[in-house]
């Protein structure tokens, strides 16, 4: 009975609430649909999900071979006994692969006519003769040579093939070439001479997500555990970032600039190689090999890092990058090239919750097993995935980028390209008006009534339709422009050109210099556009708009920029639910279930979703809760937002601690809400003498705000506790960690034995009212019940960033808005104080 079966894989002797645990994720699995499973840490969450999910894939696949061998001996018993044997045998020979890339490189290049190939080398040739004018004037381009001038030469490589958008019935774009033949897009492009991505069919297999790099890394190293490492074909995925080994790349330091220097080493190697055919044979094109391609992507070497992963048992993201070291080849794409014949594929959130992405690395999610684990926030995490930011500095960078490349190649652009980057200089104009002029939003009364129109001089909220509206540009049609932006490579021209000009021009190109922002780029600053753009195709309903002015801080000008925020997940993680045969959320703190059911999958009915919680391995009198509600010296502890600044309460909660690490042995962590706050006590107690009081008895360590730093504060936190609590004087004995809510510490480390004996909480970590978004999203879901009661909605607007008004629309809340403004404090708190 499957109510009774064992896991053989399990390596230690199970729990009664493991082995629970495991045969209802057995029997989900066989049901298929949404299930959710709350295992608190320290059950072997992790353990239990690898031994029963891996187990019944082994016992699908065996049934599924089963069934196919004997509807295959069925098949052969009814084969017609006069057939001859080499008809039987017969299997129609597939196409060559190469014959086929041939066919599509002919019809991307297309044939030009003589006359106009003479046209296009005239317009781009350096020191023209008069006879060489006297040729050009005949065919009609005497006043493009006048304009382009011998300084300018060369530009070539940056002028937009000729662009059809297409039939108004919905026909595919294309874009053309001189003599009108169709070309391919990029996309295509690359599909073909790209690494090679085999066309697969659906087949199953488990994906499993976690939010973070450390959780991906725990995941494996208990997957090693078990004999499935070595018996299923595992694969890790991962960002460019984590996977990169081209240190001249991976200086550069953030995600986005290196994502957008891997692409772009990609095109030179095939920009190179395009102008080497047209040379012809014999003849060689000077370049550097930092222009020329990613030494990292030869296909030999790709070939070779995939071989020798084969042979391995499963590999994390760093056991992969050192493979990839040693061989000379990128683990990022050499990872991807084993996609097809993976049956567990390891992955981050985004790369699965994201459709982008999904379809960048081409996972097949139909009939497949999805596990999501650490899904305490993943309504959160899904809607915010789908945000989309455009800067008053990038919004500035475009139109001066954009207008420098129309100058330029106006009279040399076809009218579907003149059109289209027309279009796009004057959303840039009209998204760079709204941040600049009030009256956009305050004069705009036949949208909003004046119950709503209390915004502030620096921050605004709109719905999608009125900011189409107000700007006026609601007759854009916004997904043909999106699929232009997408087929002609406008990105690329346009910001190559402007990199062009600067260096030119002695000015170093926004995105070169080391120090500058992630969003710096000119390719960073289309692809923000080309997200908001895609943001407003939504439906009115989905998310709000936020416009958010520049204004004056204590800590300098604050840059202005708008924002698209998400403010439902139900349509964006349906298409992940109707194609997979399973979809699992496993975390240690789940409830309550109604909250996420409602935001996620609201048309679910209850008895529909599967829901298993465990206790705690350990007993409820090993553990001591206790809230503190007065300091030592009798001071009544108040932390709330007006309160917790204060002198008296930091002092009073400086002597508290330095009470406790005279008492607790080992290892104490202390929590706080925020970063600023976390720094605010610390240098307080530094003045006061108080730090030093606390020093005496333990160490001290602070959560680093960059994640890399994590691991070695953790590490060296642990070796202090081991190190004093076994040679230390008496006097000294462990250490205490500060970190803050909402970190890195709080999410997905565990702190066993030792490492956290003590946990403090200082206050309850309710979000602060002032954030907009986060009142946008208790406003919605508000909302949503109010709508089920068939009663009008109640908005209030407050978005000037005074958290009195947060206040406002928070205690205006009396049903699930409110409910989920609580829950977001006491989750937050559950995985701060659940890891121990």
């Amino acid at each position: 009975m499957k109510g009774e079966m064992e896991f053989p894989a399990f390596p230690y002797n199970p729990y009664s609430i493991q082995l629970d645990f495991m045969r209802f994720l057995y029997q989900s699995l066989d049901r298929g649909g949404i299930s959710m499973l709350e295992s608190p840490t320290g059950t072997g969450k992790t353990l239990s999900i690898i031994c029963s999910a891996l187990q019944w894939l082994v016992d699908r696949k065996k049934l599924e071979n089963m069934e196919s061998n004997g509807n295959q001996k069925l098949g052969e018993g009814n084969e017609d006994d006069d057939e001859p044997d080499w008809m039987r045998n017969f299997v129609p020979k597939e196409p060559d692969l190469s014959e086929r890339k041939t066919v599509i490189r002919k019809k991307k290049i297309g044939f030009r006519s003589k006359e106009k190939e003479e046209i296009i080398r005239d317009l781009f040739s350096h020191g023209e003769g008069e006879g060489e004018k006297e040729k050009a004037k005949d065919k009609g381009v005497r006043n493009e040579m006048g304009k382009i001038g011998s300084d300018e030469a060369g530009d070539e490589e940056f002028l937009l093939e000729e662009y059809d958008s297409g039939a108004e019935n919905g026909g595919k774009s294309k874009r053309k070439n001189a003599e009108g033949d169709d070309v391919f897009s990029s996309e295509e492009e690359e599909e073909v001479d790209g690494l090679g991505n085999e066309e697969e069919e659906a087949r199953l297999r488990v994906y499993f997500c976690s939010r973070t790099h450390s959780q991906l890394l725990q995941f494996i190293k208990e997957l090693k555990k078990t004999k499935f490492a070595s018996e299923l074909q595992v694969v890790c995925l991962g960002s460019r970032k984590n996977f990169c080994i081209n240190e001249e790349v991976l200086k550069l330091g953030s995600s986005t600039r290196i994502n957008e220097r891997c692409l772009e080493l990609q095109k030179n190697k095939k920009r190179e190689a395009s102008k080497m055919k047209k040379l012809g044979v014999g003849k060689r094109v000077s370049c550097n090999k930092a222009s020329s391609g990613c030494p990292m992507l030869r296909r030999r070497k790709i070939e070779e890092f995939k071989n020798e992963i084969l042979q391995l048992e499963a590999l994390d993201i760093e056991d992969l990058v050192r493979v990839g070291r040693n061989k000379g080849s990128c683990p990022y794409y050499g990872s991807r090239r084993m996609m097809p014949t993976a049956d567990l594929v390891v992955l981050p959130y985004q790369s699965l919750l994201s459709k982008s992405s999904r379809e960048s690395l081409e996972l097949k999610l139909k009939n497949s097993v999805i596990i999501i684990d650490e899904a305490h926030n993943l309504a959160d995490t899904l809607i915010s995935i789908y945000d989309a930011k455009i800067t008053v500095n990038q919004l500035n960078q475009l139109q001066s980028q954009l207008d420098g490349y129309f100058r330029r190649f106006h009279n040399l652009l076809g009218p579907g390209n003149r059109r289209y980057i027309q279009t796009l200089m004057i959303l840039t104009r009209a998204f760079l008006q709204m941040l600049s002029d009030d009256s956009k939003i305050v004069n705009h009364t036949g949208l909003l009534n004046e119950a709503e129109n209390t915004k502030s001089a620096f921050n605004s909220t709109m719905t999608i339709n009125e900011f189409l509206f107000a700007l006026n540009i609601d007759n854009i049609n916004l997904v043909k422009l999106l699929q232009y932006i997408k087929e002609s490579n406008i990105i690329h021209k346009v910001s190559g050109y402007g990199d062009k000009v600067a260096i030119s021009q002695k000015v170093a190109p926004v995105g070169d210099d080391e120090v500058v922002s992630e969003d710096g780029s000119a390719i960073s600053a289309f692809r923000a556009l080309a997200d908001m753009l895609s943001s407003l195709t939504n439906n009115d309903s989905d998310g709000k708009i936020i416009v958010s002015r520049p204004k004056q801080t204590c800590n300098g000008l604050e840059e202005g920029y708008i924002k698209f925020v998400m403010l439902t997940g139900e349509k964006i993680f349906s298409e992940i639910i109707d194609q997979a045969h399973a979809v699992i959320l496993a975390g240690g703190t789940l409830q309550p279930i109604e909250d996420t059911k409602e935001r996620l999958f609201p048309s679910l009915h209850r008895d529909q979703l599967q829901f298993f919680s465990c206790g705690h391995i350990i007993p409820s009198e090993n553990i001591l809760p206790v809230a503190v509600k007065h300091g030592p010296s009798g001071q009544a502890f108040d932390f709330s937002y007006k309160a917790r600044s204060s002198s008296t309460m930091i002092e009073e909660l400086g002597l508290l601690l330095s009470n406790l690490v005279t008492v607790v042995p080992q290892g104490v962590v202390v929590f706080f809400s925020s970063f600023d706050y976390e720094s605010r006590v610390y240098d307080a107690w530094k003045a006061s003498g108080i730090l030093s009081r606390i020093m005496k008895k333990k160490q001290i360590f602070r959560e680093p705000r960059k994640s890399a730093d994590v691991e070695a504060v953790l590490r060296d936190y642990k070796e202090t506790i081991d190190v004093l609590s076994t040679n230390g004087p008496m006097s000294s004995n462990g250490a205490v960690l500060l970190a803050v809510v909402g970190g890195k510490i709080s999410e997905g480390i565990n702190f066993s034995d030792g490492a956290g004996r003590c946990i403090i909480m200082v206050g309850l970590p309710y979000p602060s009212p002032s954030d907009i978004e986060l009142i946008e999203r208790v406003k919605h879901i508000e909302g949503l019940q109010k709508t089920v009661q068939s009663k009008q909605p109640v908005y209030g607007e407050c978005h000037n960033g005074e958290v009195e008004a947060g206040f406002h629309i928070l205690k205006s809340c009396k049903g699930r808005g409110k409910e989920y403004y609580e829950n977001l404090c006491m989750k937050a708190v559950n995985q701060s104080v659940g890891k121990y």
